[in-house]
């Protein structure tokens, strides 16, 4: 990494930390412009024609967000702060600006175009850094009303639904992060600790499904046919992406454990039926994407292969797998020890 690069990127991590420990909206609404500002030189590549575009889109996106964002503010300011903060209108404004910003359906039309031109890492950072001011920005005012209640059941309907005809595996994972989306918004809604939970998880699953990937330079799903490894391990580095669907056995499972019980405890149960329902969706195309690893016998082409040989980050992804898969027996033996 270049001198600049770490100047912005500091300054990226700088930006959310001023706007998660701020006392006052504005000092958020600066932190969120110093994030966005140290992002767009990160996301410009000179190699990929598609990262200006993609920052361009980023850019005007975020100011339209940011501009909703500080016009709710300042009418706040003007008048009574208290009052004005509990009435509906308000509190819509204030959380569709940040649902924007976060990319949470239905705002989140920008959100895979935006993945496509980027890089792996920093889709991953576009997934799960640049995720953390607006949701903690939004658990300040968030509510289990109809209007949050109809974001978490889009986000989920349309990050199953996008998912299914997308060849690339960026856009996958884009609309897979709007699933995940819609889940933490819903754990807002029960506490904080089980969206710090959920998006722990969430943050460690994508890393190690971005290593993969960037690994192996995969970027679309017919890429997987060309991997050459053993089965056995192939089989065990691809259970990266049945932990991240949420099936029971892998530890991705555990925090949506988590809001299954807390929502049923609550009585949301309309809308906790929906959010299983249509998240089993998603894992058709994680399904897609691990085929040739799940496979009794797949073809592999001859005339072009993709190697990995043994070295440190074999060693890492087969770590990471590992973690995911015994994931959900280790905690669950640790919380019954405690």
């Amino acid at each position: 990494m270049n001198p600049s690069k770490l100047l912005f990127s500091a300054t990226l991590m700088l930006g959310t930390l001023m706007s998660v420990s701020s006392t006052s909206w504005l000092s958020s609404w600066m932190g969120l412009e110093i994030n966005l500002l140290s992002f767009i030189p990160l996301m410009i590549n000179t190699k990929n024609t598609l990262s200006t575009e993609a920052a361009l889109k980023y850019f005007l996106i975020q100011a339209l967000a940011s501009s909703i964002f500080l016009f709710t503010v300042i009418l706040m300011h003007l008048n009574d702060m208290t009052l004005l903060l509990n009435q509906p209108l308000f509190l819509t404004l204030i959380s569709s600006s940040l649902l924007l910003k976060m990319g949470a359906a239905p705002f989140h039309f920008w959100f895979p175009g935006t993945m496509e031109g980027l890089s792996w890492m920093n889709c991953l950072i576009l997934m799960t850094w640049q995720k953390i001011a607006p949701f903690m920005l939004i658990s300040y005012v968030i509510t289990m009303n109809t209007f949050i209640s109809m974001v978490v059941i889009s986000s989920i309907l349309i990050g199953s639904l996008g998912g299914l005809n997308q060849t690339s595996l960026r856009k996958v994972m884009a609309y897979s992060s709007i699933t995940h989306s819609g889940w933490m918004l819903a754990a807002l809604t029960t506490g904080e600790n089980y969206w710090l939970l959920y998006f722990s998880i969430y943050t460690f699953l994508s890393s190690s499904i971005v290593t993969l990937f960037q690994s192996f330079q995969l970027y679309h799903i017919n890429q997987n046919f060309l991997i050459k490894l053993p089965s056995s391990e192939k089989f065990w580095l691809f259970f990266l992406l049945l932990s991240l669907g949420g099936i029971p056995p892998f530890m991705g499972f555990m925090p949506k454990w988590f809001i299954i019980q807390s929502l049923a405890n609550l009585d949301h149960l309309p809308l906790l039926t929906a959010m299983v329902i249509t998240t089993l969706l998603t894992l058709f195309y994680y399904l897609r994407m691990a085929f040739t690893a799940f496979s009794l016998s797949s073809q592999e082409v001859s005339w072009f292969e993709i190697l990995l040989k043994p070295n440190l980050s074999h060693l890492i992804l087969m770590m990471l797998s590992t973690i995911s898969t015994v994931g959900l027996p280790l905690c669950t033996l640790m919380f019954t020890m405690l």
